[in-house]
């Protein structure tokens, strides 16, 4: 019998881990390589707004890199600092809110690779994080920001599964768009994780509220923070060598974007 829960995603950072972990490797290898190619001086330190359950951060802290990251889910903030304590590092994830917050030192570096800058619903507060980044920064840093654009010609992309194994765990995951606001520039989508154990079947019921951008719309937004600049974009290939050139019918992107 399935036992069906309406429920965040966010609040079971374990099933969440392991859909969106199992890129990482692809992600971290990319942010290195970025790090490498575009910053200026050595990065060292590394920061994750919307951090989440840190997929990212303990492997770039195995990696030696000094790793910290905020999110607004309690839970997921818990789940990563146990997981950067058992592998010995300090428990540096913080719950801040991505539109306001001040870090004690600037980093080198920061990432947001899954669509996380859109749940930030209004431009108002999606420049607010940017001008938090730039200010986080020092200068010749990166933020590596990956966003899904809505293209402006063709259809876009309204549905999505995949699915992740880990042991005897299984999570079969769906995403399709319940409808969209050109307007309001608003998205909303159904979430599905089918979770399968060797005793239970968990359905988890959520919906997503996001904030479409266009290309012209994104590029208008970081020209809004004069101390940002997109310097390269590439898609969620990851391929340091295939930058790509962001088009009318591109959805996939990340933004390299510097401070200056």
């Amino acid at each position: 019998m399935t036992e069906t829960i309406r429920a965040s995603i966010y609040d079971y950072p374990r099933y969440y881990d392991l859909v969106f972990g199992s890129d990482w490797k692809a992600e971290c290898d990319f942010l290195q390589a970025c790090f490498d190619r575009f910053a200026t001086g050595t990065v060292r330190r590394v920061f994750e707004p919307a951090c989440g359950t840190g997929r990212l951060m303990f492997r770039l802290a195995k990696a030696g890199y000094d790793v910290s990251g905020l999110d607004l889910n309690e839970r997921a903030v818990e789940f990563c600092n146990e997981r950067l304590a058992r592998h010995g590092f300090a428990r540096s994830a913080f719950v801040a809110d991505m539109t306001d917050f001040r870090l004690r030192r600037k980093v080198d570096a920061a990432f947001n690779t899954i669509n996380s800058f859109r749940h930030l619903l209004s431009e108002r507060a999606a420049r607010a994080h940017l001008q938090c980044v730039a200010e986080a920064l020092r200068k010749g840093g990166l933020y590596l920001l990956g966003i899904h654009l809505t293209p402006t010609r063709g259809r876009p992309s309204s549905e999505e599964s995949w699915s992740a194994r880990r042991g005897n765990l299984a999570v079969n995951t769906q995403m399709w768009e319940l409808d969209r606001d050109p307007v309001e520039r608003i998205e909303r989508f159904a979430m599905q994780f089918d979770v399968y154990t060797p005793t239970r079947h968990m359905r988890l019921d959520d919906e997503l509220v996001l904030r479409a951008y266009s290309m012209t719309q994104f590029q208008q937004l970081v020209d809004s923070v004069p101390s940002l600049r997109i310097v390269e974009t590439y898609d969620f290939h990851y391929e340091i060598d295939q930058p790509i050139e962001v088009s009318e019918t591109v959805e996939d992107v990340v933004y390299v974007l510097k401070k200056v």
